[in-house]
């Protein structure tokens, strides 16, 4: 636009002193002024604010749904009584708990109705989220959430999957995003099994609800059988299976490992712990607020080495995909190893939770 108004300006004059102009390029010149005067408009507008998609539920309804009483199950309504957002077998919500803590937890419940479930088992010495649900969240209580998502969708064989049966591992509390997958294949009909692993029956969820499909669902556990290997998890699993797991980072490594070169089936797996460090290399981190320096391991995630040293730093899936720990880097160059961030983010923000250092040492706005 600029060259454009400085070419009219440089006009050749008319002889009696005027400027010489067409009536196009008179109209040119209005145009050209209106739309300087709607873009410099919009560049002091104030963008509007990110649109608000939480949700607040009621809890309920409470239910114990393990023997040892480690597991309890909340169905979550809506507080305002709308429809709350449709879901899909392997979907999850973020919930925000009153503490402010946010945490991931799978739908375990029905698709059609119009509530959630969310099913936790209390881990006494964790970030402290699963104790909350198990001691502050009583038939009434309010929670915030966003969603659903979904990181582990179910293709079903005959309706857009080339597969011609699925097997399920579930590995304890790995059972939530498994089970809705169960119920839907059995009313499609489709060819499936559930190898169902845990400690003890007293410590898997949910036995009541699997009972029904009879000996499709193998239940072993590690005191009458001893830790199941990847052969038995797997069981024939012939050419044309898809494979859906969920559990212990040690069920998935194992699975994972004995697929390892089988282009004739499908392997879809979800964790709940954070996953293993992989090549990772030593490097400090300071702290910006504190000036203080911290070590982190070869072994160690970013997140791990800032909890252990008592920094207080916000975070939910701890697998790089929800961006609960998205934290600003004041110096250094990242490793980013997340599946989240943009370019742009990636300049100078990062994911705590998964990337590290790519040099010795970085500097956090924290």
């Amino acid at each position: 636009m600029n060259v454009l108004r400085e070419q009219l300006r440089q006009l050749p004059k008319h002889p009696l002193r005027r400027w010489r102009r067409d009536l196009m390029l008179g109209l040119a010149t209005v145009v050209i002024t209106g739309m300087d005067v709607t873009a410099a408009a919009l560049r002091r507008a104030t963008p509007p604010a990110p649109r608000d998609r939480s949700r607040t539920l009621h809890v309920t309804e409470r239910r114990l749904v393990a023997r040892d009483e480690d597991v309890v199950a909340l169905t979550l309504a809506a507080a305002d009584g709308r429809p709350l957002p449709g879901w899909h077998p392997g979907a999850h919500i973020d919930v925000r708990l009153p503490s402010g803590r946010v945490r991931q937890y799978s739908l375990c419940g029905d698709p059609d109705a119009d509530t959630y479930r969310i099913a936790v088992r209390r881990i006494p010495d964790g970030g402290g989220g699963s104790v909350e649900v198990h001691d502050a969240l009583p038939v009434g209580a309010t929670v915030t959430t966003l969603g659903p998502r979904n990181a582990f969708p179910l293709t079903v064989p005959g309706y857009g999957s080339p597969a011609e049966r699925l097997r399920f591992i579930a590995g304890g509390i790995g059972i939530t995003p498994i089970l809705p997958m169960v119920r839907l294949a059995d009313r499609l009909g489709v060819d499936w099994s559930l190898i169902y692993t845990g400690r003890s029956r007293a410590s898997l969820p949910f036995l009541d609800e699997l009972e029904r499909f009879g000996d499709r669902v193998h239940v072993r556990t590690d005191d009458a059988g001893g830790l199941p290997g990847a052969e038995e998890l797997l069981g024939p699993c012939p050419p044309g299976t898809a494979v859906y797991a969920c559990g212990p980072a040690a069920l998935l490594t194992a699975i994972r490992t004995r697929l390892a070169g089988r282009d004739d089936v499908e392997l879809h797996f979800e964790r709940f712990a954070a996953p293993p460090v992989v090549d990772g290399r030593p490097f400090s981190v300071t702290v910006a607020s504190t000036g203080r320096r911290i070590d982190v391991g070869a072994d160690e995630t970013l997140l791990a080495a800032l909890n252990r040293s008592g920094v207080a730093a916000p975070y939910s899936c701890r697998q790089g995909f929800c961006g609960s720990c998205r934290t600003r880097v004041l110096s250094g160059a990242v490793d980013h190893r997340d599946t989240l961030l943009t370019d742009p983010e990636r300049e100078d923000h990062m994911l705590i939770c998964v990337s590290r250092a790519a040099g010795a040492h970085l500097t956090l706005d924290l």
